[in-house]
């Protein structure tokens, strides 16, 4: 359902619309009624689109339009019935145009005459619809007035009631719907998942997902890739980030549990890693080995998404408020490009569960990293969701290992419970020699892990803390100059803040100070959400430092600069100040 002045003015409609006839995305027809009340609050129909119909945008995908008449309620009910036909007959969309008003202007308490006088002059003088209907049925002998007026004298009552029924729902009672049904699973509790799997289990999946099937034409490069691959699950490793991500994902769909996955360059991988789906250099046929395991297994899905964050986003947020049991993945070209979904992160993925009593599951991976790219492909905006993050609404995780981002893909499905999953997915690291896990990593008894301790450092007179892709620039600059009395631990869950494992593992440094390392601007990334967290850390764990401090980029309006060489010595210096500099100086 639709007003007149959003169908024509926002993109999302449009978005929305582009996705009608694209595998993955179709539903079989959607039916867009639009109330055409002839305001956007002020705004007239001349000012709030350039064509003669509201609805003139479903042109684009040849969709039928039919406009009718709001106060013939009959042409209504013939015209409605219609259009549904239509879209059950040939499963595409279809349009209904119902020109109506609004006799009240905006809302009860709106004077609609101060912008639009002639036109209310005439709603004014003009009677209700329910009055013309009404006269026309005692006209035709259909009705008496006194059956008239006990239609309307019913329906009014009946408006009343649910009107005071409303307010008095407790969105507390768990009775409500939202666990019922498919989600009577969910027991909105947490607990520490079991997210390890067998090693020879794990070695056979392994092995499954870098096989072909006979006579297929695969590229020269990615068979050397797969072949590498495969003998790295035969002797435990070392294993990449696609690695840990297709072992997760496997083991998943043969446990019963499907799996989909969109974004824009999703089947290969906007960084040319994943390679969910393998072409045929002859005949372009398609080989999914996340489809072929050998076994009984759920279906997984991968789609490579139009150019439309808003609507692909939405379209998956709302696939994965109906199955619990599935695992729901969109993934971001670079993490910028979820700026074009915000409206759909910020009124429903962070806040549904309070406002409309829905759960879900939903994973987004947003690619993340200061890399001389450029300051559209380096950030995704970490601290949005950190500043989103209250009552326990969300995770927002930025993992370091393979394993650790296994395990948390696993415990996904795993937990008792669902929240909405935000990562930051990393573009280097995802063929950096130092970010690689051993299969046992992800065996039995493994677990994801909140924070990463640093075991080489016993007696620090430093501790950097930092997360995601500086930690191995910090980890090569101490290894380089010897300097094996820095500690470096690994913060790979910001939300929920994992404090009381923080504090644990502080305990273990004595009174070494603390400090947090980010590449991201001090404005930005995790400092402003760290900050206040990691005093009262300090202030638990009895440290005599009673404030942390803080490395990274200087305060700036763009996240990172456009120029490789700057970007470099910028990074050098964030590393030297956090491992090297005086503590004054900080």
């Amino acid at each position: 359902m639709h007003g007149d002045a959003a169908f024509a003015g926002q993109g999302l409609v449009a978005e929305s619309l582009g996705l009608c006839g694209l595998e993955g995305y179709e539903i079989g027809g959607t039916l867009h009624f639009i109330i055409n009340n002839q305001i956007g609050f002020t705004t007239s129909p001349p000012h709030s689109r350039s064509s003669p119909y509201s609805s003139d945008i479903a042109k684009a995908i040849q969709a039928p339009i039919f406009h009718v008449n709001a106060d013939s309620p009959e042409d209504v009910v013939w015209v409605s019935s219609l259009a549904a036909e239509f879209v059950r007959t040939f499963g595409v969309d279809a349009v209904i145009d119902m020109i109506c008003y609004r006799r009240y202007g905006h809302n009860e308490m709106d004077e609609p005459s101060f912008t639009q006088p002639i036109m209310y002059k005439t709603i004014a003088g003009h009677p209700t619809t329910r009055a013309l209907y009404a006269k026309q049925l005692l006209d035709q002998n259909i009705l008496s007035t006194t059956e008239a007026t006990t239609i309307e004298s019913k329906v009014q009552s009946f408006l009343n009631s649910e009107f005071e029924a409303a307010s008095c729902i407790d969105q507390n009672d768990k009775k409500l719907d939202w666990l019922e049904r498919a989600w009577s699973i969910i027991k909105d509790k947490r607990k520490k998942a079991e997210t390890g799997v067998s090693l020879n289990h794990l070695k056979k999946l392994g092995l499954a997902l870098c096989s072909v099937p006979e006579g297929f034409s695969i590229h020269p490069k990615l068979k050397r890739q797969l072949d590498q691959r495969a003998q790295a699950f035969q002797k435990d490793g070392p294993l990449d980030w696609a690695a840990g991500e297709s072992l997760a994902f496997a083991s998943l769909l043969v446990e019963g549990n499907p799996v989909r996955l969109s974004g824009q360059d999703s089947c290969r991988g906007t960084f040319s890693h994943r390679h969910a789906v393998i072409f045929d250099q002859v005949n372009e046929n398609q080989h999914i080995p996340l489809n072929n395991l050998g076994v009984k297994q759920a279906n997984f899905e991968v789609l490579d998404s139009p150019l439309a964050e808003a609507s692909v986003l939405g379209f998956d947020y709302g696939y994965s408020t109906a199955n619990p049991e599935a695992l729901v993945v969109w993934e971001a070209q670079f993490g910028d490009f979820a700026n074009g979904a915000q409206v759909i992160i910020d009124q429903f993925i962070s806040s549904a569960e309070k406002k409309w009593l829905r759960l879900s599951g939903l994973v987004m991976l947003l690619p993340h990293g200061m890399e001389g790219q450029g300051p559209e492909h380096s950030s995704a905006r970490l601290e949005r969701y950190l500043q989103l993050c209250a009552e326990d609404n969300l995770q927002v995780v930025n993992c370091t290992t393979p394993a650790n981002f296994f395990h948390l893909i696993r415990r996904q499905l795993h937990s008792d419970w669902r929240k909405p999953l935000i990562i930051m997915t990393p573009k280097s690291l995802l063929r950096h020699k130092l970010a690689v896990s051993v299969l046992s990593d992800m065996g039995e008894g493994t677990y994801f892990k909140r924070v990463i301790a640093d075991e080489s450092a016993k007696k620090p007179t430093r501790i950097i803390l930092c997360s995601g892709k500086i930690y191995y620039d910090l980890v090569e600059a101490r290894q380089a100059k010897k300097a094996n009395d820095i500690a470096i631990v690994r913060l790979e869950q910001f939300y929920p803040f994992p404090e009381s494992s923080l504090i644990e593992e502080l305990q273990k440094y004595g009174n070494a100070p603390l400090i947090w390392c980010q590449e991201e601007p001090r404005n930005m990334g995790a400092w402003g959400f760290l900050d206040r967290r990691l005093e009262e850390v300090l202030k638990k764990a009895k440290n005599k430092h009673s404030r942390p401090h803080y490395v990274g980029r200087k305060e700036a309006a763009s996240p990172a600069t456009g120029i490789a060489g700057i970007h470099e010595k910028e990074q050098a210096a964030v590393v030297e100040a956090a491992l090297f500099g005086t503590l004054q100086e900080l």
